[in-house]
């Protein structure tokens, strides 16, 4: 199973992230028995490997938390300032020359604060499901609502345009998901605090990191039996 990581600058990470994609491979890799899908038995596919370096301001570090993480490992679809308008062209020839299976998407809050509305937004989400089943006519995904964030906290009318956004890609889900092509959509992490879980109100740190992919596991586990519960590994 060949999943690929699609998302923002919440998932590319800067330069000395662990990132999030780091903490869904550990669980990948090391989720015991017993599962629907044997630990190990999967691939993160992609055509980027990058992190994002402040200095350079672009995807030009390779500097990760854990220098141990692998090569393969460390494939993604994201970028920083990159949201669904920019992903929708892209994902079908990605997805198409990586043969990916499974996608992990978190998009929305760049769109939403920096590009398109909520409903605009919504149209691009769809634009790129038709993008990835055209290419991958049998490929999953699971979505990310849009999660909390310090924008949201301090500006109603955002807030409120995030929660619209929520509620069409909901539906979007609800409108598109298939027996064939099935999308899921993740919940917005359980208590997830903004000051506690980021280190500027908006991108995850560790304990951020752990709730991103703590929330994709579950759906993975729940819906598909893919993976297990979710464990952190100790020490990180």
């Amino acid at each position: 199973m060949r999943f690929m990581f699609v998302g923002d600058s919440m998932t590319i990470g800067r330069a000395g992230d662990f990132t999030w994609r780091y903490r869904m491979w550990q669980h990948l890799t090391t989720t015991p028995e017993p599962a629907a899908e044997p630990a190990g038995a999967h691939r993160i596919v992609g055509p980027r490997t990058a992190l994002y370096d402040t200095l350079t301001d672009a995807p030009t570090s390779h500097d990760y938390a854990d220098p141990a993480f692998p090569g393969h490992a460390r494939r993604h679809l994201a970028g920083w300032g990159e949201g669904w308008q920019h992903m929708a062209p892209l994902i079908g020839p990605a997805a198409a020359a990586a043969e990916a299976d499974v996608l992990l998407v978190s998009l929305g809050l760049i769109d939403l604060g920096f590009y398109t509305k909520a409903d605009e937004t919504a149209a691009n989400a769809r634009r790129f499901v038709a993008a990835a089943r055209a290419a991958r006519p049998g490929v999953r995904m699971v979505f990310l609502p849009v999660i909390p964030n310090v924008r949201a906290e301090e500006d109603a009318p955002f807030a409120a345009e995030v929660d619209r956004f929520n509620e069409l890609l909901a539906k979007a889900v609800a409108d598109l998901t298939t027996d064939t092509s099935p999308i899921l959509l993740a919940a917005r992490p359980q208590d997830y605090d903004i000051h506690r879980d980021t280190y500027d109100g908006t991108h995850p740190n560790a304990s951020g990191e752990h709730r991103l992919a703590g929330e994709f596991a579950a759906v993975l586990h729940q819906a598909w039996g893919i993976g297990g519960p979710y464990r952190p590994a100790s020490g990180t």
